[in-house]
């Protein structure tokens, strides 16, 4: 997918990635705050101000280097607190605030996808890239966030249904942090890489037609 980039085309994947990063988790923000939690607008995170919620080496750094090195792209910014026990409807809050960021994703790959089938015809070639870009992007958000692995936002709806030795399980594996992120990147992701980049790349050319 993201393979012989241009130095312009790479400036548009890291603008591409700030930018849907910042929507991404301003809307777990705004999801949780409307549920009745507000510590992520205690702790400025209830913004789009990309500033707010960029780590340097998951956000940009390590996407790039991965998609330059043609691996699917892992994407990580610095995760939005929320306290579950203070959302409305509990584990099924949970779950809506943990959704609400690859679900706003998918929105802005569909959207942008429409503007390139209607209008594209009158834009320039370099804004058509672009826009194929912003919409593969997002849809990798989507694919990759929804898997149900702690601390992915997937996991979240899982948890909302899972049974409690699951949800068990589930809680010490994201109690590990970091050390969870290392060990799903190097043990699980070589095995589901091609299949997320296969359903990222179907995914896209049926909106992008």
């Amino acid at each position: 997918m993201f393979t012989g980039l241009s130095l312009t085309q790479i400036i548009i994947v890291i603008v591409s990635i700030l930018l849907s990063m910042a929507i991404h988790e301003a809307m777990h923000a705004f999801t949780a705050h409307a549920l009745g939690d507000t510590t992520a607008s205690e702790e400025g995170r209830l913004t789009l101000n990309p500033l707010k919620h960029i780590d340097l080496f998951t956000t940009i750094l390590l996407p790039v280097v991965l998609i330059l090195m043609h691996i699917p792209p892992f994407f990580a910014a610095k995760p939005v607190p929320f306290n579950p026990g203070r959302v409305k409807f509990g584990e099924y809050g949970a779950a809506l605030v943990g959704v609400a960021g690859p679900l706003t994703n998918l929105l802005l790959a569909v959207i942008a996808a429409l503007i390139l089938r209607i209008f594209g015809g009158s834009f320039d070639v370099s804004v058509l890239n672009a826009g194929v870009i912003f919409v593969e992007i997002n849809v990798s958000f989507f694919v990759f966030n929804m898997i149900p692995f702690p601390p992915l936002d997937g996991s979240r709806l899982l948890y909302a249904f899972a049974p409690e030795p699951l949800q068990d399980l589930m809680a010490r594996i994201e109690s590990m942090g970091f050390f969870t992120i290392i060990f799903f990147m190097l043990l699980l992701f070589p095995f589901i890489g091609p299949v997320i980049s296969n359903i990222v790349l179907s995914i896209s050319q049926f909106l992008l037609g």
